[in-house]
């Protein structure tokens, strides 16, 4: 099974693509970052968006995609823009790929690498010793590895 994690955004959204199952430590094919430019209108963004995930959608042909569920609380202004990102990947990967997303939440795919309220180096710590790296990057691709990680695991929250 190929597995492709995404922590969504805007302005960066991170992706990986992983190769493996339930009964084994998945390996991590590749991963990456897609970025837009803030100077860019919202709409011209959100197309290239939608590019970079259909280019990624192309060329690793995921059987399954696992989406972080963005937490906002009243005070986040970027909201808006966050949730029109995760809307048009979602369109991707069901237009592409038939695939509708499994979405999971920021602390349950954290509980899940064993601390639910980890920062993202420390996140990244822990991905290296479960795949044996010598190194990761401090971006939201790390955060888009163990998405796909646990979503691989078997990890689902119920969210529609």
């Amino acid at each position: 099974m190929i597995w492709l994690g995404i922590d969504p955004g805007l302005a960066i959204a991170g992706w990986a693509i992983l190769k493996g199952d339930e009964t084994k430590t998945p390996e991590i094919i590749e991963y990456g970052i897609v970025e837009t430019h803030k100077s860019l209108p919202t709409g011209e963004r959100l197309v290239e968006l939608e590019e970079d995930f259909i280019a990624i959608m192309k060329e690793f042909k995921p059987h399954h995609v696992a989406i972080e569920m963005p937490f906002f609380n009243r005070q986040i202004k970027s909201a808006g823009k966050v949730l029109q990102a995760l809307g048009v990947i979602n369109l991707v990967c069901y237009r592409e790929a038939q695939i509708t997303p499994i979405f999971l939440h920021q602390a349950s795919w954290k509980a899940h690498l064993g601390n639910g309220r980890a920062t993202k180096d420390e996140v990244a710590e822990i991905l290296q010793q479960i795949f044996d790296l010598p190194e990761l990057p401090i971006n939201d691709s790390v955060d888009a590895i163990a998405i796909a990680y646990g979503a691989a695991c078997g990890l689902r929250n119920s969210i529609n």
